[in-house]
């Protein structure tokens, strides 16, 4: 077998299920987000809707996103891939952009999440080495997350940037664990998908290089790992400089443009909006609110948007789960993964939380980072192996937020569909 033969082999194991368990629960997860997301298409039109161009629901732009790919200065190379999911939901339709049109659309988000979450259990079995049971627990805990429920049946850039982001972190961890550089190629491809999805995200897959063995320690390797990061820069802003036809001035106005216009909504304070929103929203539905919108051209609709939560027991739920998962990171500090993890998660909690961009509307943003949720709980378990009592203890607290989590996410879907029921 030719060498290019059995890397490409190793690259479809990672990406997809390669194991009886591992098809067990990508099946698992197709079947129950493949009802969802069908019944939805099929019964209402929210999916899609041509008169709708955005914030029908959550604040996903799903139209606009399924004909342009987004705006260009957050999701520079989108176009392209959404040209093609755009192609392929038309040509299963036979042209037509009705239920066919959105049962397509929905099945390829699908497709996204339960792969992301293949790739997440990847990560607990293979890499943290967690029991199966526990590996199991928390893959079903990020399935429930408020995130994944709609990222499921949402053709949206944080779908995909969901599978982008959990697969090379799988893929990252999986070299850096056998001591191994991340190969340029590899790094470069990384670079322009999920770059390409968020600008923002293409700081993440420098991330781990940083973690590369001695790389600090020996010139030959650092000068190795900044060739490969100036490659991919290299690569990415050409193919971005390309795609607006090297008017590079664009980039600052509208980055400027859109900076002022997310960063500056002052109608709730900043730490309800970091809890509710940011932390929050994209695990535990909050409450939500039904408004009024328009797509500028004379057609009124209505949106439905995540209000703060109104009890005291969803900010406990959060409080407990973001103790576990700085808990984790202090308890594993001197583990370069879990270091990885956070890191990127910091990044996060910088641009929305720190700089406020889109903080008002942050719950839609979870693609980037709830999956870091079940891997630093992962890395905390694991950490306790040889402390039953601990262990017991801290599985007592997560199977109670698991709980709530599937409690409360189940009632807020009835309203959902409510929603959907009422307007769509």
């Amino acid at each position: 077998m030719s060498k290019f033969k059995r890397k490409f082999i190793d690259l479809l194991k990672i990406i997809f299920p390669s194991t009886g368990i591992e098809l067990i629960i990508f099946l698992f997860f197709l079947v129950v987000y493949g009802y969802l997301g069908s019944y939805i298409a099929i019964h209402y039109k929210i999916i899609f809707d041509s008169r709708i161009p955005w914030d029908a629901y959550f604040s996903f732009d799903n139209k606009s996103i399924v004909m342009t790919g987004g705006s260009f200065e957050r999701h520079p190379l989108s176009y392209y891939f959404f040209n093609w999911i755009r192609k392929l939901a038309l040509l299963f339709a036979d042209g037509k952009m009705d239920g066919n049109f959105r049962f397509a659309l929905a099945w390829f988000s699908n497709i996204a999440v339960s792969l992301s979450i293949v790739q997440v259990f990847k990560y607990l079995k293979n890499i943290i080495q967690l029991p199966l049971f526990i590996s199991v627990l928390l893959i079903l805990f990020l399935g429930s997350f408020s995130t994944t429920i709609l990222l499921s049946f949402t053709p949206e850039n944080f779908t995909y940037t969901l599978l982008l982001l959990t697969l090379f972190n799988y893929y990252s961890a999986i070299k850096l664990r056998n001591e191994e550089k991340i190969p340029a190629l590899a790094l470069v491809f990384s670079g322009i998908g999920i770059g390409g999805f968020t600008i923002t995200n293409i700081v993440k897959v420098f991330i781990p290089v940083a973690f590369e063995k001695d790389v600090f320690k020996n010139w030959k390797k650092f000068g190795n790992a900044a060739f490969r990061i100036i490659l991919t820069c290299v690569c990415f802003i050409l193919l971005y400089l390309n795609r607006i036809d090297f008017k590079y001035e664009n980039i600052f106005n509208k980055t400027n443009e859109q900076y002022e216009k997310f960063s500056n909504v002052n109608t709730t304070p900043i730490w309800d909006m970091i809890l509710s929103y940011f932390f929050g929203g994209n695990v535990l539905f909050s409450n939500f609110i039904t408004t009024n919108r328009n797509n500028m051209q004379g057609y009124e609709y209505k949106g439905l948007l995540m209000d703060v939560y109104s009890s005291w027991i969803p900010y406990v739920f959060i409080a407990v789960l973001l103790s576990l998962v700085f808990w984790s990171y202090f308890r594993n500090f001197k583990n370069k993964l879990a270091q990885i993890l956070m890191i990127s998660f910091l990044l996060d909690i910088i641009i929305h939380c720190v700089m406020r961009f889109g903080l008002h509307t942050s719950f839609i943003y979870g693609g980037h980072f709830v999956f870091v949720y079940p891997l630093l709980l992962g890395w905390l378990f694991q950490s306790y192996k040889n402390s039953p009592k601990i262990l017991s203890s801290l599985m007592v607290i997560f199977c109670i937020l698991f709980v709530y989590l599937m409690t409360n996410n189940y009632l807020r879907m009835h309203e959902f569909f409510w929603f959907l029921n009422t307007y769509y």
